[in-house]
């Protein structure tokens, strides 16, 4: 596909028809860790008024455990996961409960969605996730999605829903996403370098994340820093998605197509719901290692994976769980939807496919793993 221009991408995102915008906690809490009521509302009054135009949008919203460590007497974000997990539990309520309230004002209704990883790792999950989410839509309901932090432990560490907010515009087929965090845009340099310039458009997130210094948010609220937003940006812009990256106090711009902080261009048209599913929310549970024929045969991106071309498979797995293609390395390659388990494939490595038939048999003929199941990272 050819570069879209920076109006062209700003253009679509204001006519999406279907959006996902994700707010971090460190917007919508005080320093103290409390909720801010006045954020919150002005987020839902900036959402409410693209749902009341016709807008379908899904709000993924951290701040659960923002929200219960100040209930619970805690001066500041609690670092064990037990203690963390606690606040997300009481916090959760809280933070919904504002939210019905809020959107209630404007005859709007939400519905909770509190996902985890495993949610995206098996297809059935992913389609059961794709059901609830498009039947809320069409019932004129605001889903509004969190990981399930009371009972998530990895995800409590990482990403602060950013990784999710991309996983979850492939899930409903968003025509946009934008990233409201407490920076209004992405810089050339850490913002308070004086040689810091804000950057307006980026045709190819990509090269971004090669060439871009980043530098964390300053909140002690947040688990999200810049390099987790780029990295959603990546997920959703290689996924067909155009996003926008801006600060909470200007969502309601981001969402109208206004210049204001970053956008992302689209770098791929969008692809199958099923090869996004393989590429970015498939945890892969294990690794084939292939030579570089092989890797040269992926990279080309035709080719099915042949026994002939591995070298090893590590880690337990079984046929058609998710695992990575790595070069000799450890380059990621590709993932893909694995034709065997792990315990099969030892066997298998080296031989071509009439080998196979000949001392394996017809059912080991086939690809470790086909084209179709094959995408490049």
């Amino acid at each position: 596909m050819s570069t879209p221009s920076q109006a062209q991408v700003r253009r679509s995102v204001a006519q999406a028809q279907t959006m996902v915008v994700k707010v971090g906690s460190s917007s919508l809490t005080r320093s103290s860790g409390h909720l801010d009521a006045a954020k919150l509302e002005a987020l839902v009054a900036s959402v409410a008024a693209n749902v009341l135009s016709g807008a379908r949008i899904v709000l993924v919203s951290s701040g659960a455990i923002a929200a219960g460590f100040g209930p619970l007497g805690f001066a500041e974000r609690p670092r064990d996961v037990a203690t963390q997990q606690a606040a997300a539990s009481v916090g959760q309520g809280l933070l919904m409960a504002r939210y019905e309230t809020a959107f209630a004002r404007y005859g709007i209704r939400v519905g909770q969605i509190l996902i985890t990883a495993e949610d995206t790792i098996r297809a059935a999950q992913y389609r059961n996730a794709r059901r609830t989410l498009e039947r809320l839509l069409d019932l004129g309901v605001v889903p509004i999605v969190n990981e399930n932090d009371a009972l998530a432990s990895n995800e409590i560490r990482f990403g602060d829903n950013d990784r999710l907010s991309a996983l979850v515009a492939n899930i409903v087929r968003a025509d946009a996403l934008v990233l409201l965090t407490d920076v209004d845009a992405l810089y050339t340099a850490p913002p308070s370098r004086p040689d810091a310039r804000r950057i307006g458009y980026v045709p190819d997130v990509i090269a971004a994340l090669r060439d871009v210094t980043v530098g964390g948010s300053t909140s002690g609220v947040g688990t999200g820093g810049m390099v987790t937003k780029l990295e959603a940006a990546r997920i959703a812009a290689v996924s067909g998605v155009p996003v926008v990256l801006t600060s909470a106090a200007n969502a309601g711009p981001a969402m109208m197509g206004d210049p204001v902080g970053t956008v992302f261009a689209p770098v791929h048209d969008r692809g199958s719901s099923r090869r996004l599913w393989i590429g970015f929310a498939a945890e892969p549970r294990g690794t084939i290692v292939v030579d570089d024929g092989a890797a040269r045969a992926v990279r080309g991106g035709r080719a099915s994976l042949l026994a002939a071309g591995a070298l090893e498979a590590r880690g337990e797995f079984s046929a058609g769980d998710p695992v990575w293609v790595d070069a000799e390395d450890g380059t990621h390659l590709a993932r893909g939807l694995s034709g065997y388990d792990s315990e099969e494939i030892p066997q298998m490595l080296g031989r071509n496919t009439d080998q196979l038939k000949r001392f394996l048999g017809e059912a080991y003929a086939h690809p470790l793993i086909h084209r179709d199941n094959l995408v490049l990272v």
